[in-house]
């Protein structure tokens, strides 16, 4: 063999091997993997998945399936609920407008969700304000126009307490508190709800409260065993209701008016926005997150209606996002909403960017250890923190996932009409969010 043909064949053996090496690195790059595990867990669990995975230090996709599909967002919502009240509300939030004409104080709610609601900081200048006023009080619910209830809520969840009414002064978090001593007796907490218990017929199992619809008569069926815990039960909100709990609070009369908002209305502000921000994105607080549209709207307009959020988020802030939105509530409870991946992705962007590191870690649910994360993905050093989002069939979980290599990776994991357990899907979600940690 002459020297010449055995130069030509070591140069061809060269590229082939080159060849080879590089199919060997495409076929075992991390993305690849990735894609290649997501198809199996679609395959496995008869779902439908997108998902998608972002470098915001390069700006590029890694990967992506399904990004540009819409899903069932279920509490993923609650991302642009967030972004909503970091645009619109400060750092505080805004509780009560009020006008004082002679003897009178007419003061009109502005959706604080925090007014004695116990899951949330506690502020108690909304209270002192109305108990130290030296004028009669008036209540008017006159901005509040809107349904008590989401667009495409299921209505036979009016009895759980994920599912509280939404009004312009919420108090107690609009629920009542039930729990069962040992002796079978109840505790009614606030007491104003004491007299709307009756007593139905005995029940195997557990004891049990439930309330009418469309009232507060609250029936309670005495089980074989005691209520363990405590049940918040959602109570049927109208603007005299409301005045009636605040008189009660107050142990001063508190009158209901229909009275138009005026312009010249001055505002009281509550706590600090993060206390509710947290709450709502650790625990996934819907009536929280319902609260906080209205909120916003409050400070567009002078009428409580989350639409108006919306449509200023979705026209001023939200217009560069890949996909037309389809966001009709606060908290996602609502089948309506419809997000794909890569909304979401380029959303969590827009907030990283916003908000610095430090303060958003305390805002989100952490992997093995807070909010609905806590119980998964646990590691020495936590590696993923962002949003959960559950409704029936469907799953979300987007946010951040930390590397080993210490790249901070945003993204957007959404599985829609699986039959599984919940749970199953989680595992799948978590072995490949732990694979990106890993191999990234």
């Amino acid at each position: 063999m002459s020297l010449i043909t055995i130069s030509i064949f070591n140069s061809r053996m060269i590229k082939v091997l080159s060849f080879l090496a590089l199919l060997f690195l495409v076929c075992c790059s991390p993305a690849v993997y990735l894609k290649k595990e997501i198809r199996k867990a679609e395959k496995d669990l008869q779902d439908h998945t997108g998902f998608m995975l972002y470098d915001p230090s390069s700006q590029k996709t890694l990967v992506e399936y399904k990004s540009s599909q819409y899903f069932t967002p279920a509490s993923n919502t609650k991302i642009f609920t967030l972004y909503t009240g970091l645009q619109l509300l400060g750092d505080s939030v805004l509780a009560i407008k009020y006008q004082i004409r002679e003897d009178s104080l007419i003061f009109w709610g502005m959706g604080d969700p925090s007014l004695l609601y116990k899951n949330v900081f506690q502020n108690s200048r909304v209270l002192s304000f109305l108990a130290s006023s030296k004028q009669s009080l008036f209540f008017s619910e006159s901005n509040f126009q809107t349904d008590r209830f989401g667009v495409g809520w299921s209505w036979d969840d009016y009895n759980y307490d994920y599912s509280p009414e939404r009004s312009s002064l919420p108090i107690y978090g609009n629920l009542i508190s039930v729990s069962e001593n040992e002796q079978g007796c109840l505790t009614v907490t606030p007491t104003y709800f004491e007299g709307q218990v009756v007593n139905g017929p005995r029940k195997e199992n557990t004891s049990e409260v439930i309330r009418d619809v469309g009232s507060n008569r609250l029936t309670f069926f005495q089980g074989d065993k005691h209520i363990k815990d405590t049940v918040d039960i959602p109570f049927h909100v109208d603007g005299k209701l409301i005045a009636n709990l605040l008189s009660d609070t107050l142990n001063r009369v508190v009158t209901e008016i229909n009275r138009a908002l005026p312009n010249d209305a001055l505002l009281l502000r509550s706590g600090p926005s993060d206390s509710l921000y947290r709450v709502m994105m650790q625990d996934s607080d819907n009536f929280i997150a319902e609260q906080i549209l209205m909120m916003s709207a409050a400070v567009l307009s002078d009428t409580l209606k989350p639409e108006i959020a919306i449509d200023f988020m979705t026209k001023n802030f939200l217009a560069d996002l890949p996909d037309k939105l389809v966001w009709v509530d606060g908290s996602g409870l609502s089948r309506f909403n419809l997000f794909t991946p890569r909304n979401i992705v380029k959303l969590w962007e827009k907030i990283g960017n916003q908000v610095p590191h430090e303060r958003l870690i305390k805002l989100l649910a952490v992997g093995g250890k807070s909010g609905t994360l806590k119980n998964s993905y646990k590691s020495e050093i936590p590696y993923v923190y962002g949003k959960t989002g559950t409704l029936s069939n469907n799953h979300s979980l987007s946010g951040f996932v930390l590397t080993k290599t210490g790249r901070k990776l945003i993204f957007s994991y959404m599985s829609a009409n699986f039959v599984v357990p919940a749970s199953e899907v989680r595992k799948r979600m978590e072995l490949i969010l732990r694979s990106i940690h890993d191999k990234y």
